[in-house]
């Protein structure tokens, strides 16, 4: 059995559920909620203050790993922020951790993307400092489309309508990938969908987050159904 410690945004309805949708029956997972409302850098840095007691709570679990659930919330600070919030759990819990922005990072480069077209539900904000920290990893996006969302909880009630909806607005004619930010909203599901209409890969934070947290727990069984990335697991 492994157990999966994960540090969430309290308004967050998603992540878990798709954590749980997708997992094989041999992990479990533990959530401690962060208070944030508003997806704004004062709720993120708000937010954040909370990392160190909330991630002690999962170490009393025993969990074999912590991810820290928040895309924004580990990249609003630069290029960097996923690596210094992964390194603070670490030696503040002796457990492994991620960060999610950090997992979408390797998964890019997992997939050997240097070009990618981008969805987010955030506000303007919010997408400027997401398009910098991917351009700062090396990466060129080629087109950013948003919902222009603020409050966390409405980013969990996007319907698949409005995702499709933004997806084909989205110029991803010369991308190798698109990403789809936020692990509040709800995309797993899609994610097949839109790989066979866009002809790439296509992955989320959510499907990026599960399939670093599998690979830094050495789980070497793929998983179809959500897309290339998690398919592609192996030891």
């Amino acid at each position: 059995m492994f157990r999966i410690g994960l540090l969430v945004p309290s308004s967050n309805t998603t992540m878990e559920l798709e954590f749980w949708r997708v997992l094989p029956r041999d992990f479990s997972i533990h959530t401690a909620r962060l208070k944030l409302r508003e997806v704004t850098v004062e709720g993120l840095e708000l937010m954040e203050s909370e990392i160190d007691d909330e991630a002690l709570k999962l170490a009393d679990a025993d969990v074999d790993i912590i991810l820290y659930g928040c895309t924004t919330g580990s990249l609003f600070r630069g290029v960097g922020h996923d690596k210094l919030i992964e390194s603070r759990i670490e030696k503040l819990t002796g457990k492994p951790a991620i960060s999610t922005s950090g997992a979408v990072i390797s998964a890019l480069r997992f997939l050997k993307a240097e070009k990618i077209s981008v969805i987010t539900p955030y506000i303007d904000e919010l997408n400027v400092l997401e398009e910098r920290f991917l351009v700062g990893n090396g990466f060129k996006v080629l087109d950013l489309k948003s919902l222009n969302i603020i409050r966390n909880v409405d980013i969990g009630r996007v319907t698949p309508n409005v995702i499709m909806d933004l997806f084909y607005k989205l110029d991803y004619s010369s991308s190798d990938a698109i990403f789809i930010s936020c692990t509040n909203m709800p995309t797993l599901n899609l994610i097949e969908r839109l790989e066979e209409i866009a002809g790439m890969p296509v992955l989320s934070s959510n499907s990026a987050s599960i399939w670093a947290v599998l690979k830094r727990l050495n789980y070497g069984f793929g998983i179809k159904g959500y897309g290339k990335l998690l398919a592609s697991i192996r030891n």
